[in-house]
């Protein structure tokens, strides 16, 4: 994992006392939209990503390095990781196995508990009980403890008990689903459209591999980029002239209030603001705190520096939008308590998270351009001539 969020984990124990229950899955089947944002190619890639989204989360709390999407013939998804695996043992609670409670039951999950997750992607908990009811069939193989566990559910309902089928010296957790045409219709996944989503959770989770398999045109891809975000900008500019070569990079962690953010970002000579913004490795398409809190950062600062310096003249005013024309730039913060403004995870609304961001771009910011002189004038002599042309 990539060094602003590998901290923020403590060592806990992980089994069924850990998973929380809120409340019943009769929803789901009859209101998906409410959960998964729509019934065509959205929902249906949604799947993946919930599911995908969990394995994701083990490798953030630090006992998952290896994840694999895989596609088959028949439109059903495998996604396998080598992390803890979900507990089996019985639940208090429901009196049955944790693992049925996790795929049966609506809004329950480890991540209630923060113990075991301390960082994580989930809003309402472990979505692949969401994913189990829009399904025709879903099967579990969790791999836990020296021992091979099967679960199998048709619709959301469970087909029997949790089965014991031997030893093994594997770890982790198997999720198989095909996704019900009763809900979908005839979507289909898209190649192009998952590999996409893959690629960019490999690059938010530094050090993770991640392989992505389609049976329907024998493609597979595997990913794994090192240093994280910083690679990602870099691909993000592919093709583009950049006005400076190395890809600026800011981390910071605060243990105590378990948040951290990191910032890569570098300017090319297009006019076009690319700036793509994350929670707990889940894209915020429509921004947030995160975004709000870089962006008044990126303008304060860099004015601040043009004022000092004498670059701006005769009054000269560069705005936000001038000071990100040609900025490419990667947010991504980590947190305890993330809150969203929907389901599908659209916005950022966590004000701590504006004023953490807003702190590191001021202070680490501010360090770059005085350390960098000759970066800072081609950067800010390219917003001087955006604002000079407004």
């Amino acid at each position: 994992m990539t060094a602003a969020g590998e901290k923020l984990i403590k060592e806990h124990k992980y089994d069924a006392s850990n998973i929380k229950i809120l409340e019943g899955l009769e929803a789901v089947r009859k209101r998906p939209d409410m959960y998964i944002g729509d019934r065509g190619s959205g929902g249906l890639h949604h799947l993946v990503y919930e599911v995908l989204d969990n394995s994701i989360d083990e490798a953030l709390a630090g006992y998952c390095d290896n994840v694999t999407v895989h596609i088959q013939v028949d439109g059903s998804c495998t996604i396998e990781d080598n992390g803890r695996g979900i507990p089996v043992e019985l639940h208090k609670e429901a009196k049955t196995s944790a693992l049925e409670v996790v795929l049966t039951t609506l809004h329950a999950g480890g991540k209630f508990d923060s113990d075991s997750y301390k960082v994580a992607g989930g809003l309402h908990g472990v979505g692949v009980s969401v994913v189990n009811a829009l399904s025709e069939w879903l099967e579990a193989d969790v791999y836990r403890d020296g021992k091979h566990y099967h679960f199998e559910c048709i619709r959301g309902a469970a087909k029997g008990r949790v089965k014991k089928i031997g030893a093994s010296d594997k770890r982790g957790t198997k999720i198989s689903f095909k996704p019900d045409e009763e809900i979908f219709g005839d979507a289909e996944f898209g190649y192009d459209t998952l590999l996409k989503r893959i690629r960019e959770m490999a690059y938010l989770s530094g050090g993770l591999q991640i392989t992505f398999m389609d049976d329907r045109n024998d493609k597979k891809e595997v990913f794994k980029f090192d240093d994280g975000i910083r690679a990602f900008v870099k691909h993000l500019n592919e093709g583009k002239e950049t006005l400076h070569k190395d890809v600026i990079f800011f981390a910071r962690q605060d243990n105590e209030a378990m948040l951290s953010c990191e910032v890569a970002m570098q300017y090319n000579n297009g006019y076009t603001e690319n700036v793509l913004v994350f929670a707990n490795n889940i894209r915020n398409i429509d921004g947030g705190t995160h975004l709000s809190g870089f962006r008044t950062a990126l303008t304060r600062t860099m004015n601040y520096y043009a004022k000092n310096n004498n670059l701006l003249k005769n009054g000269q005013v560069t705005t936000g939008d001038d000071l990100r024309e040609g900025l490419t730039a990667v947010v991504a913060v980590k947190l305890a308590d993330p809150h969203f403004e929907a389901q599908t995870k659209v916005r950022l609304t966590n004000p701590e998270v504006g004023s953490f961001v807003e702190t590191t771009i001021n202070e680490q910011l501010g360090h770059y351009l005085e350390e960098h002189p000759a970066e800072a004038k081609r950067i800010l002599n390219k917003a001087i001539q955006a604002a000079a042309a407004r």
